[in-house]
């Protein structure tokens, strides 16, 4: 970015400005927990309400249930124009098929997404813990998934077979980000990596998987992260997927909070203090 001399007319952005803009986070469901409900405006649906403060949200039930283009065209048209969805591939692909012959099940997949037209922000790739690394059989499937998808894609492999080195051209080939995983079952799955615009963050909750909310440090830690990613030119996403006891969003709003802070010259650690105090 350059930076241009100032006017009076023209406010200039400063590099953390620029960067914390970048930074898209959401969460892997929109229904609005009622102690979460002051977060959103008061009209329309779930998702409508969810769209006044995200301005992006992962369709995880995706990953159980096929949904009509229909159903994906009806999303869509409840979120603002800049507003992004990642949806999670059917587990008939990655869980089942183990990604072998899976081109029809693929074709019928991008069929039904193709509902969100503009929305569709990328497309998540979770794979079992015991599906190893094969050459082969994911080239076959990465080709297939890049034909039909010219979004960003994110791959959150969990056997270690998919953090070798000898991955790495894999990903550069398609173009497909490595999810950033919280928890995760190796270290190297704990920051982002492989190739492409994008840089996919999934934090699931800790320490109880699924149920529990994150702590200041935590956030703050992954607010460096993301500004981190972000200042390489990328186009960083956090999804919170501790939904299961509604926290979620509550981390999400924090991590906002943390975010703005830093971008009006706050320091990340005097939010949590401020915080404390209130």
């Amino acid at each position: 970015m350059v930076l241009r001399p100032r006017t009076s007319a023209i406010p200039v952005r400063t590099r953390t400005s620029a960067t914390v803009s970048s930074i898209r986070i959401g969460c892997a469901s929109w229904s609005i927990p009622s102690r979460h409900r002051a977060l959103f405006g008061s009209e329309g649906s779930h998702l409508a309400r969810y769209a006044t403060r995200f301005n992006v949200a992962e369709i995880n039930s995706s990953f159980y249930r096929a949904h009509a283009a229909a159903t994906y065209a009806r999303w869509a048209a409840s979120v603002p124009g800049d507003f992004r969805f990642s949806v999670k591939l059917p587990r008939a692909v990655t869980h089942d098929a183990r990604l072998q012959g899976v081109g029809p099940l693929l074709s019928r997949f991008s069929d039904e997404v193709d509902g969100l037209q503009t929305r569709l922000g990328g497309v998540l790739v979770q794979l079992p813990p015991s599906l190893a690394f094969d050459a082969r059989r994911a080239d076959t499937f990465f080709a297939m998934l890049r034909r039909r998808f010219a979004c960003g894609l994110a791959c959150e492999p969990r056997h270690a077979s998919w953090f070798e080195p000898r991955v790495a051209a894999l990903w550069a080939r398609y173009q497909v980000t490595r999810v950033a995983a919280d928890p995760a079952r190796l270290e190297a799955a704990t920051v982002p990596a492989g190739a492409g615009h994008w840089r996919y963050w999934r934090w699931h909750g800790s320490p109880r998987m699924y149920y529990d909310s994150y702590g200041d440090a935590r956030l703050q830690a992954l607010a460096q992260g993301l500004l981190a990613d972000a200042a390489t030119g990328r186009e960083p996403w956090c999804i919170f997927d501790n939904t299961a006891a509604g926290h979620a969003m509550g981390d999400a709003a924090r991590l906002q909070g943390m975010l703005a802070a830093r971008q009006a010259g706050v320091p990340c650690a005097e939010i949590g203090k401020r915080r404390r105090r209130t």
